[in-house]
């Protein structure tokens, strides 16, 4: 097993912990990582009290059809935006009536990129229960799989920081 992925056995086990103390749920929509996310935290036993669902939105088609995504976002920002991962985190934690959303979109590559957004951009959303929307941008280095692993890292990273925020366990 690679480092990367053990990393992320351990910050899925720690974002588990934290949502079952606190009787929490959470829901992923993902592109990039085409259900990473997902597979990471439901590696976990007794998951099911706290992991409502994962949708894996890689086509456009899906972002609008599953998660109510706007098609003129899609149309004039792209995929691969604040505006339209936030859309899909609002879109997932709606749908599942969960407590917390996480959303990737991004360019694993090895195509795709272009000079405004290479490969390795990825943007993140996270919808939380008394913090809002929030989204970040990272441009990830390596392959496609280093760099769908690192935006696995980087969500649940992003979600235990910000869930810590809001119990105010910093």
């Amino acid at each position: 097993m690679r480092a990367s992925t053990d990393n992320a056995a351990a910050l899925a086990a720690d974002l588990g912990r934290l949502l079952q103390a606190n009787q929490l749920s959470i829901t992923t929509a993902e592109s990039c990582t085409g259900g990473l996310i997902a597979a990471a935290l439901t590696d976990i036993a007794g998951s099911s009290g706290w992991f409502h669902q994962g949708i894996v939105s890689y086509a456009n088609s899906a972002k609008m059809g599953l998660l109510g995504v706007d098609k003129s976002l899609l149309d004039q920002l792209g995929a691969v935006s604040e505006q339209v991962v936030c859309a899909m985190a609002v879109g997932a934690k709606r749908i599942a009536s969960a407590n917390i959303a996480v959303a990737v979109s991004g360019i694993a590559g090895p195509g795709g990129g272009t000079p405004e957004k290479p490969v390795g951009t990825v943007w993140i959303a996270w919808d939380i229960d008394g913090l809002g929307v929030q989204s970040a941008q990272f441009l990830l280095n390596g392959n496609r799989v280093s760099i769908r692993e690192a935006a696995l890292c980087e969500s649940l990273r992003g979600t235990i920081s910000r869930l810590k925020s809001v119990l105010n366990e910093d």
